[in-house]
């Protein structure tokens, strides 16, 4: 077997059958991080000589008979907010240089508590503020397929080490498409599930214990490069943890085996007014015809009858009330009370009539982003798509129209572009149906191929 491209199910059996120690699984990840890891900067903040002795006491585990969770022996890495116990946490901004958390989030403790063994954090935007992974702590991250191209953000380190095979998976923020993004940049599968799925709880440093500001919108998901995998990781993270007081009590269900006959598919080259390049609509279209060739039902998406640029406005004024409550100090004129309950007046008529669309179909079909990876370039320059310029801001939009409604999201590979670049297609079900939309992916799997490995690695 190939241990860095091997999935995070595979390689685990692999461990278990001790067809390869938890040791040979880190050093061959490790030896693909010093390979490959200086030309596209994905992982900072690594703690070899931790994950070394991790691995060492995996292995004696499993000599001595000690029961063995889902993830035991296999190396991950954790986009670089994760508070994690003894490695540092700095969102690529350089007052939390040398912050390092008391204790694991409950996300990092659930994944450690599998078995699995942290190896270090993945690069990030500033604060997860952009598009792109680049501050000023590492720089940027580079797209494994064209380092001139970004990888994205804010997960962009992440996905572009889940696709250089130095992680089998990582464990991204999507508050405004930063997990489904990057993935789609870098070709690999990234889920962003329903808001208040899995705990936000120690989902960023906070070296003062301050109130938690992030509340909605933001979800954490799984980057890997299978839906298998999106699966395992997401039912061991998903679920109330005691920590966060926001999350539902709504059962993790197992993935259903989903026949494509039984499906209706709602497709969605494009949305009013949303810029998309002519690659991306056309396999949302090749996409949708060889779903109707296996047998499903697919029809043009009858969207609900919202302003989606409204949406994604109002969107921004929740996270910017978020950000004013996250101040230190306060403002001179705080926005009122009032305000923020219109706010979510607003937001509940959004999440109410994309619940009603999905009571139409299983699943929407849509693009993930108006373009595959972009140049690295300053935020804020208009992106070229299709040779006409188009508004730097618009490139989450057709993923952070679902970060302000809360469904689950997920972004799959398929195929490339003119340009020999990743194209990804999201997939959109109703809020709580993370494990039917995973059987839909892993259905469609078969058509789409699944993930492809990057050139050169």
């Amino acid at each position: 077997m190939d241990p860095v491209f091997s999935s995070t199910t595979d390689l685990a059996a692999a461990i278990a059958a001790r067809k390869i120690s938890a040791a040979e699984a880190l050093d061959a990840h490790l030896a693909q991080i010093d390979r490959h890891n200086e030309a596209v900067n994905a992982v900072v903040n690594l703690d070899r000589e931790g994950a070394c002795e991790r691995a060492k006491k995996a292995d004696a585990a499993q000599a001595r008979g000690d029961a063995l969770g889902p993830l035991h022996g296999v190396p991950f890495t954790l986009k670089d907010m994760h508070e994690t116990a003894g490695v540092k946490t700095t969102v690529g901004f350089p007052p939390f240089a040398d912050y390092v958390a008391k204790a694991d989030s409950p996300v990092v403790a659930r994944l450690k508590a599998a078995g699995g063994i942290l190896i270090g954090k993945t690069n990030v935007a500033t604060m997860l503020g952009d598009w792109q992974s680049d501050n000023p702590l590492f720089g940027h991250s580079s797209n494994p397929w064209n380092l001139a191209r970004t990888s994205g953000g804010s997960s962009g380190g992440a996905a572009a080490a889940v696709a250089t095979g130095m992680t089998p998976f990582d464990v991204g923020t999507d508050m405004q498409a930063s997990i489904r993004l990057p993935a789609s940049f870098c070709g690999v599968y990234g889920l962003k599930p329903t808001e208040h799925r899995v705990s936000l709880a120690g989902a960023f440093p906070d070296p003062a214990g301050v109130a938690r500001s992030v509340r909605l919108m933001s979800c954490l998901g799984p980057l890997a490069r299978s839906v298998d995998d999106l699966a395992l990781i997401y039912k061991i993270i998903a679920g109330p943890d005691g920590a966060d007081t926001d999350l539902a009590p709504v059962p993790v269900e197992a993935v259903p085996k989903i026949d494509l006959k039984s499906l209706r598919i709602a497709a969605a080259p494009s949305f009013a007014g949303f810029p998309v390049a002519g690659d991306i609509a056309a396999a949302v279209d090749s996409l949708a015809k060889q779903l109707q060739a296996a047998g499903s039902t697919v029809e043009p998406a009858k969207l609900p009858k919202l302003d989606l640029h409204d949406d994604l406005e109002q969107g921004g004024v929740l996270i910017g009330m978020m950000l004013e409550a996250a101040q230190p100090e306060p403002p001179e004129n705080p926005t009122p009370v009032s305000r923020w309950f219109e706010a979510l007046a607003r937001r509940d008529s959004s999440i109410l009539a994309w619940d009603s669309f999905f009571e139409t179909c299983d699943a929407l079909l849509c693009p993930v982003a108006m373009t595959t990876a972009f140049p690295h370039c300053e935020p804020g320059t208009p992106i070229e798509v299709d040779g006409q310029e188009q508004s730097y801001w618009m490139l989450p939009a057709y993923g952070a129209v679902f970060n302000y409604s809360g469904h689950p999201a997920l972004s799959i590979p398929f195929g490339q572009d003119r340009d020999g670049l990743p194209i990804g297609l999201q997939l959109v079900g109703a809020r709580w149906s993370e494990a039917r939309l995973l059987g839909i992916a892993k259905a469609i799997e078969a058509l789409t191929g699944g993930f492809k490995r990057p050139p050169d690695y």
